[in-house]
């Protein structure tokens, strides 16, 4: 075959970048595969607009059964986004035996586990660079680069939207409700922010490095999750004065237990790093992801994680791939290009995760109190008796009338623990209920 024949799902933003680059990139791509990539057709829900690029020799149709059923197209590049109608889509066309592409994290979190052997059954590949991390080789550094290696650890940042209002914070002194509006202003954020800044998107993402990184099954429902909402203005500068800097990671571990039981960490939620930490630098809407093996040791991946150029240009980037390997018609040539999860699927395993009572960390704490004397005191009473020591504690202000906020930094204790005493304190006189916990990485500082 010389010519590889493409069809995209979504015109949307992502399918933009992947049509130009595919029309504008023709001869590099035929230079680098020494075949053509063409793109043939594309669906989308609304074509009676301008797409600021000239489709009159691509097929258009607002119909992707159209798409993914077509004999002259050999690959399918899919941009809906969203569980359904996206998974029905890519079921289809692995059906009719066709190579897939997407970006879609939510798609592949949530069902790639039944999609990765249908497409094994009918010899078509899948892939998904630009479902984490957008533009950001993060999976195929994970799968390919990493291979001799057993992963130790990933931390992420993995939402640009979460990175780019908590740096607005930080720089501006400003409210989380106003940054979240200048983002959404910016089209960083959506109408509905939810998935960006309660940690939904962050955890998608996770559960697909997780289970790459450590051979197991992906796990999203299963990844603790908590967003940046409860962070204030005041809580950025208290920690900045302690030395550390607030991000939204996503980070997962591999434990074995005495009884040599495996299991895997996976969480996501604001994080204290500390100031002079590699990943602390990452700012504005950018993504890094870290990664630790044990020949390699510490490894980490930078740029750009969402956006049209970027992502479509992982996306185009899995097509060469698959192009380069499958486009010479035999029926087993996929069994050339890495597993899509980097083990072979016989040997993955269904690894329970850890529970998040269960993981160790170091704690940073913000109680709101009445200024009474005897309330710090009775605080670090239940902290002692729960055997959890103090690194540092402060209270910057006073007020007779009002509720004043008292930071702690925690040595490292279990989550249970932890949460065990603060349900004690928070039943104490003087103490609202309205704690901030957030979790501490080290990073060997």
């Amino acid at each position: 075959m010389n010519e590889i024949r493409v069809g995209i799902l979504g015109l949307g933003t992502i399918g933009m970048g992947a049509a130009r680059i595919l029309i504008e990139q023709q001869e590099l791509m035929s230079r680098r595969l020494g075949k053509t990539l063409r793109l043939v057709a594309a669906a989308d829900r609304n074509l009676d607009r301008d797409f600021g690029l000239d489709l009159s020799e691509v097929r258009l149709t607002d119909d992707a059964n159209e798409i993914v059923t077509a004999d002259d197209i050999d690959l399918v590049i899919e941009l809906i986004g969203g569980y359904e109608p996206a998974r029905t889509f890519v079921a289809r066309a692995i059906e009719h035996g066709k190579h897939v592409v997407t970006a879609n994290k939510a798609l592949i979190a949530k069902h790639g586990e039944a999609l990765f052997p249908l497409a094994a059954e009918k010899g078509v590949a899948i892939g998904f660079e630009a479902a984490v991390a957008g533009g950001i080789p993060c999976l195929k550094a994970l799968r390919e680069g990493l291979a001799a290696n057993a992963i130790e650890s990933v931390y992420g940042i993995l939402n640009g939207t979460c990175n780019f209002i908590l740096t607005k914070m930080e720089n501006e002194g400003a409210d989380y409700a106003d940054v979240l509006k200048e983002a959404q202003a910016l089209g960083y954020a959506e109408a509905d922010p939810t998935f960006d800044v309660e940690g939904i998107d962050t955890a998608h993402k996770l559960s697909i490095l997780a289970a790459m990184a450590f051979g197991s099954k992906i796990r999203f429902d299963e990844v603790f999750t908590e967003g940046i909402s409860k962070i204030s203005a005041a809580d950025i500068e208290a920690v900045h004065d302690l030395g550390y800097r607030i991000k939204l990671l996503g980070i997962a571990k591999p434990h074995k237990d005495d009884s040599g039981e495996e299991r895997v960490e996976m969480r996501v939620h604001p994080t204290l790093v500390p100031l002079a930490a590699q990943i602390a630098q990452v700012s504005d809407s950018y993504n890094a992801v870290q990664v630790s093996g044990d020949f390699v040791e510490h490894t980490m991946y930078f740029g750009r994680g969402a956006g049209e150029r970027p992502t479509a240009s992982a996306v185009i980037a899995d097509v060469v791939d698959i192009a380069r390997v499958c486009s010479d018609g035999s029926a087993d040539a996929v069994k050339y290009l890495a597993p899509p999860m980097g083990f072979v699927e016989s040997a993955r395993k269904e690894l329970k995760t850890l529970p998040i009572a269960d993981i160790r960390c170091e704690y940073y704490l913000r109680f709101m109190v009445q200024d009474q004397p005897g309330v710090i005191a009775a605080i670090t009473s239940v902290l002692s008796d729960h055997r959890i020591s103090l690194e540092a504690l402060s209270q910057k202000e006073r007020h007779a009338t009002q509720a004043v906020a008292i930071v702690m930094l925690t040595h490292e204790t279990t989550e249970g623990n932890l949460q065990a005493a603060i349900s004690r304190i928070t039943s104490l006189t003087h103490v609202e209920e309205d704690v901030l916990i957030l979790r501490k990485e080290s990073f060997g500082a």
